[in-house]
């Protein structure tokens, strides 16, 4: 016999409804890192990798990005649920910083864990004649994407230094390859680079002209007045011509996500992270500066519960 046609609707009705769920329960980790020639973006790729192993329900992608303030505001919009970065432009988030391209606070956000410390690269062609960040007067420089993290480390750094932007001949806001392409082909005489140590585009750019890397000292670090800068050195021939230590600046970069990721989802991910740091390190070694003794120390942001359970657990907090 037949089913009558309205019956037949409502059996198939409920067939979707039962099916629904397992549909819903699919869980998408989007990583949002950086340029693909920075740091961020290898260890994130890296990470989709460890994810995939512990979560194997979710689907684990990683997103080119701009870096640190467009990830920070993605995460505010539930459109990624893990992010690289730097702890200065995070704070900021957390405040709600205008200058800083921040309109109101980005509530949402949450601590997985502090990771390695960037480098400030403050970077010259060796034909520019630049030797000093005082020397950077009149010259043509790249400060970053427009309100990015390296962009703020860039106006941070020339505060330091007692310059602004006014100081400076030409101001470019671009990424990390275009400033290195620029130059290469003398358009540009310096750029800021804010990443771990050994990033590529730094490599790539030593090893096609001669550069200069520009001290940072300690008392211009000082003079930032920001504690989320602290002194630091790029180890000589840490890059091709680079003789010997630099004196420089670093931030720590943290790993952060949304208060919407369950916590057990965020649980997984961090005491994956810590158990498969030597993938991380395979694909960038800056990964080697990751402690876990300290990834939950201070951050600028609460952590997320299933981080905060992983430290506990593993007597990280008390």
């Amino acid at each position: 016999m037949k089913a009558h046609p309205t019956l037949r609707a409502a059996l198939v009705a409920a067939a979707f409804t039962v099916a629904a769920p397992a549909v819903l329960a699919a869980e998408f980790i989007n990583v949002l890192t950086g340029g693909t020639s920075g740091v961020y973006y290898p260890l994130g790729v890296s990470l989709t990798q460890i994810y995939g192993k512990v979560l194997p329900d979710a689907k684990a992608t990683v997103q080119a990005t701009k870096a640190s303030a467009e990830n920070l505001n993605l995460l505010q919009a539930g459109r990624g649920e893990v992010a690289f970065t730097l702890g200065d432009t995070y704070s900021l988030a957390w405040q709600g910083n205008e200058e800083a391209g921040f309109k109101a606070k980005l509530d949402k956000l949450r601590t997985i864990a502090a990771i390695y410390p960037n480098y400030i690269h403050f970077l010259a062609s060796a034909d520019s004649g630049i030797k000093t960040l005082a020397d950077l007067k009149g010259k043509r420089i790249s400060v970053g994407a427009p309100k990015s993290g390296t962009e703020l480390n860039s106006r941070a750094i020339l505060k330091g230094a007692g310059l602004s932007y006014a100081d400076l001949g030409k101001v470019e806001y671009l990424g990390y390859a275009e400033s290195v392409e620029l130059i290469k082909n003398r358009q540009l005489d310096a750029t800021l680079l804010s990443s771990g140590l050994g990033v590529a585009a730094v490599r790539d750019l030593a090893t096609a002209v001669k550069i200069v890397v520009l001290p940072i000292p300690a008392d211009m670090v000082a003079k930032i007045g920001d504690p989320a800068y602290q002194t630091g050195t790029i180890p000589a021939n840490t890059y091709n011509g680079q003789t010997a230590d630099v004196p420089t600046v670093t931030v720590q970069n943290y790993l952060a996500t949304h208060a919407g990721v369950p916590a057990d989802t965020v649980y997984k991910m961090t005491k994956a992270m810590f158990e498969n740091q030597d993938a991380m390190v395979a694909a960038h070694a800056a990964a080697k500066a990751i402690r876990k003794e300290t990834a939950a120390s201070n951050p600028p942001v609460p952590l997320h519960p299933g981080a905060e359970k992983y430290y506990r657990e593993a007597g990280l907090l008390k």
